[in-house]
């Protein structure tokens, strides 16, 4: 079965045909167990039990023994949910995962029932879904510990705090169709918002697009850093979001400042289990240009995924460009979640 998957929308749906939820930050999932065999699948088909058997277990003493779960499985320490802890799990060795499974155990956050014992749920609008998924809950998850529902609320004012409460927790609302079945491998009926904030970042350095314009070599990503206390400027991320018309200028002016090393503190392309051959492929730059760009969430000081140009800013100073602006909440508000 494939997951069902959103369509990324700029502002809330309304209507009584919605139901909102917060959009967990954490690692999609699939939990099919069939008796005594469990298999959690991903957004791209890899089964993950092998990097959470600490879920694996827990979902093997579930009842009912035929079970389809999809979810989000997340990771909260001390100080809140944590991405970041989620990355380390994808470990080669199966000491090292065992040893991360009983540290920082992770959490299974359900919201939807696909099947639950000899009845199959997913052709029955989310509307009978959700109540079925609540009365399972109810009966089984507090039990294991580390099955949670996810909160769900058809009022629009909830979906609007939760969407103005965006932090470490959630990064945005997921709106559903309440009279839909479970349509997977499609976006009908399921739409995420998220809030994007900006930051001013330093241009650090770039990388060549593979592809060239005409005969001539041009840029095809910024490299992004941001000074801290001490002065060092860290590599933060990336953006690629370049206009076809302005590479060539761009590259123009970034080939003129081209020197051996522009990032002081940590730098692009370090050991990592993402590493590429491509990842070390880039040109250091003088820190001259700031440019503005928007963004959703950060892990480890580093933008998760690519940003986006909101404005180049010739007003403002590379000093200027701090780590602090990393650390912007919209409020301070945490959001748990409901067991």
């Amino acid at each position: 079965m494939q997951l069902m998957e959103a369509e990324s929308v700029a502002q809330l749906p309304r209507g009584a045909q919605w139901q909102y939820e917060p959009k967990w930050d954490g690692f999609r999932c699939l939990l099919i167990r069939e008796r005594s065999r469990v298999s959690m699948q991903s957004k791209s088909g890899r089964d993950l039990v092998r990097y959470f058997p600490e879920i694996a277990a827990a979902a093997a003493a579930l009842s009912p023994k035929t079970l389809t779960l999809d979810g989000e499985l997340i990771i909260e320490l001390d100080e809140g949910y944590s991405f970041d802890a989620l990355l380390q799990r994808i470990h080669p060795a199966a000491s090292r995962v065992k040893h991360l499974a009983k540290e920082t155990p992770a959490t299974f956050m359900v919201f939807d029932l696909l099947r639950s014992g000899a009845r199959d749920l997913s052709g029955l609008p989310l509307m009978k879904r959700r109540a079925a998924l609540e009365t399972l809950a109810g009966k089984a998850f507090q039990a294991s510990g580390l099955f949670r529902l996810t909160p769900a609320s058809r009022n629009y004012a909830d979906a609007e705090a939760w969407l103005n409460s965006v932090n470490e927790d959630h990064d945005g609302v997921v709106a559903k169709r309440l009279d839909l079945p479970y349509r997977g491998g499609t976006r009908d009926g399921m739409q995420k918002i998220k809030l994007l904030r900006s930051a001013d970042c330093v241009v650090g350095g770039f990388r060549y697009a593979e592809k060239k314009q005409g005969n001539r070599k041009v840029v095809g990503s910024l490299l992004l850093g941001l000074y801290d206390k001490g002065g060092l400027l860290h590599h933060v991320g990336f953006t690629s979001g370049i206009r076809s018309s302005d590479r060539l200028a761009l590259t123009d002016r970034l080939e003129k400042i081209v020197r051996l090393q522009s990032f002081t503190g940590n730098s692009p392309g370090g050991p990592s289990r993402w590493s590429t051959k491509r990842s070390a492929e880039w040109k250091a730059v003088r820190p001259t240009f700031v440019v503005e760009v928007s963004y959703d969430q950060v892990t480890g000081d580093r933008f998760r995924h690519g940003t986006k140009v909101i404005r180049w800013r010739p007003d403002k100073r590379p000093s200027q460009c701090r780590m602090g602006q990393l650390r912007q909440r919209v409020v301070t508000k945490t959001l748990r979640a409901a067991t």
